[in-house]
């Protein structure tokens, strides 16, 4: 992909945003809004703080290196045995695990089509459809695609949120006054988690790498600012959406969706069908997309989504999705390992993003200042505590 002119192929940032919301964010924060209600916003206000940070790092690494975090973790890393460790976890967490979750993507897809329509075999259709966006190899085609169904999602779910009719004093109270009890602790490193995603950081720094010149380094920021904040507006109307429902036996977006019709309509089953399908279908676009860029880092591939090696990494994780969700089948061991893989990734990408983002040999004059680096210890501290929660909700 050689077009680097984002007035023509579109901004990296719509990916993202596609990729931000997914139907376990969708099913995490319908969960705290259903059990807590709006007390608990003010933890998406710092996630979505934290993930900007740590995308305009991978972004900007991207933009002014020319190359994917994984080619630059193979290339700075000299010690061998310390470079096949790290490109091995990056490979387990991201590849493996993606293929792991493709299945629930694809799932949440179908059963928010189901809340609208039935089609025969949707799973697969889904697949398909995912499978030739990734084929045409074209950024410009993926990104107008997700970009109308992000718009699509966010229209949806916030809709819904204000057909709830919110409190406006207690969801400004949640937002920004800090609090929770102990046994909060779950939801909130949930809530944390599924917003700083590992596979996120790696799919930015490609698609910023393909798209963006050093000369719009600004530009790019912005970017990301908009991205995440949109995917954190999403998050935080679902949570509102989940508080309107009076029962709190709501366990995910089809509950959610039948608690509301009875108080809102069928408009809000619709709306919410409806967005749940978004989230799915984006990130069983972006999830396979991620990684492969992934694989072509570890086995340094040529910069081509046409590389075919590149596409059969996305197809093997695409058919492996498909194929599960149709039948039914979910791979609880391979799941927990991912899980594992993430959880030791997770901490370990935010320090080395920090490395790398202080490295003049990496990004010259475009370093960290050590106000950034500051920061950046206290979020790497935060993702080592969601790392050891996710290898122990694991076991």
């Amino acid at each position: 992909m050689t077009d680097k002119n984002p007035s023509k192929s579109g901004s990296p940032g719509m990916l993202i945003a596609a990729a931000f919301i997914g139907p376990g964010t969708v099913t995490v924060c319908t969960l705290a809004g259903a059990n807590h209600g709006y007390k608990l916003l003010w933890v998406m206000l710092i996630s979505i703080a934290a993930t900007i940070f740590l995308q305009e790092i991978a972004s900007r690494i991207g933009i002014v290196s020319h190359q994917g975090l994984t080619s630059l973790l193979r290339r700075e890393t000299r010690i061998s045995w310390v470079r096949f460790l790290l490109l091995g976890l990056v490979f387990s967490a991201i590849v493996i695990g993606n293929a792991a979750y493709e299945a629930g993507n694809i799932s949440g897809a179908v059963l928010g089509l189901n809340g609208v329509t039935t089609i025969p075999y949707a799973g697969f259709a889904i697949g398909l459809i995912a499978a030739a966006l990734l084929w045409s190899g074209s950024h410009q085609t993926i990104q107008k695609a997700l970009t109308g169904l992000v718009i699509l999602m966010s229209f949806s779910f916030v809709v819904t949120a204000i057909l709830t009719q919110p409190d406006i004093k207690e969801l400004f109270s949640g937002m920004l006054i800090p609090s929770f009890d102990s046994d909060d602790l779950l939801i909130i490193m949930a809530l944390i988690g599924t917003t700083i995603v590992p596979y996120n950081l790696f799919l930015h720094a490609s698609l910023a790498n393909n798209q963006w010149e050093v000369s719009e380094l600004k530009a790019a920021r912005k970017d990301t600012i908009r991205s995440i904040v949109i995917g954190g507006v999403v998050s935080i109307a679902i949570i509102i959406a989940a508080a309107g429902v009076p029962s709190g036996n709501i366990q995910n977006a089809a509950d959610l969706a039948k608690g509301l019709e009875p108080l809102y309509g069928s408009l809000a089953k619709y709306l919410i069908a409806i967005g749940l399908f978004a989230a799915g279908i984006t990130s069983a676009v972006t999830a396979p997309l991620a990684a492969a860029y992934v694989a072509q880092g570890c086995f340094n591939w040529p910069d081509n989504p046409k590389h075919p090696g590149f596409r059969l990494t996305w197809m093997t994780i695409l058919l492996i999705g498909t194929i599960f969700s149709s039948v039914g089948y979910k791979p609880v061991d391979i799941i927990k390992f991912a899980q594992v893989a993430n959880g030791l990734l997770l901490p370990l990408i935010a320090a080395l993003l920090l490395w790398l983002g202080s490295k003049k040999s990496v990004l010259g004059e475009y370093t960290n200042h050590r106000a950034i680096t500051g920061v950046g210890f206290i979020i790497a501290l935060i993702t080592l505590a969601l790392g050891i929660k996710s290898i122990l909700t694991a076991f």
